[in-house]
């Protein structure tokens, strides 16, 4: 009898773990990716931008630096089963344009890195909604470590 209710007793706690193990939760901050990731991941994000806006004014890209990273906040949570971090915060850009160059400060930036699986690599995620009544769809682009 005793054998029994401590057998229950045992399989109770496997399936509470179990079961909030499974609960979806949330990635360990110690995982959000570095100064240094978010840093290329905004370069990439500014670099796309820039080179649509090149392309529609058949002009060549400019030099871009990306500097003063301010972290607002970090949101953990998980996407398509991997560790993603929703990134919010300010950073300065400096544009070498040819006959000038242009600094702007405290550009507001939203962003979304996932870590991929093996923890090597981060991917930004980007949100694109082509219809307010439609779900985003989401595009991926690997951050590049160099």
């Amino acid at each position: 009898m005793i054998a029994r209710r401590w057998l229950q007793g045992m399989l109770g706690i496997a399936l509470i773990l179990l079961l909030a193990g499974c609960s979806g939760g949330k990635p360990p901050l110690s995982l959000a990716p570095t100064g240094e990731w978010v840093k290329k991941a905004i370069a990439l994000q500014v670099r796309q931008s820039q080179e649509v806006l090149s392309d529609n004014l058949n002009a060549s890209n400019p030099d871009v630096k990306i500097s003063g990273i301010s972290i607002k906040a970090i949101e953990p949570l998980y996407m398509a089963h991997l560790a993603t971090y929703h990134i919010t915060g300010s950073y300065n850009l400096e544009i070498d344009l040819p006959n000038q160059k242009v600094t702007q400060k405290r550009n507001l930036f939203d962003i979304f890195l996932q870590r991929q699986k093996e923890g090597k690599t981060w991917r930004w995620l980007k949100r694109e909604t082509l219809n307010s009544d439609e779900e985003p769809v989401w595009t991926s682009y690997l951050v590049r470590p160099y």
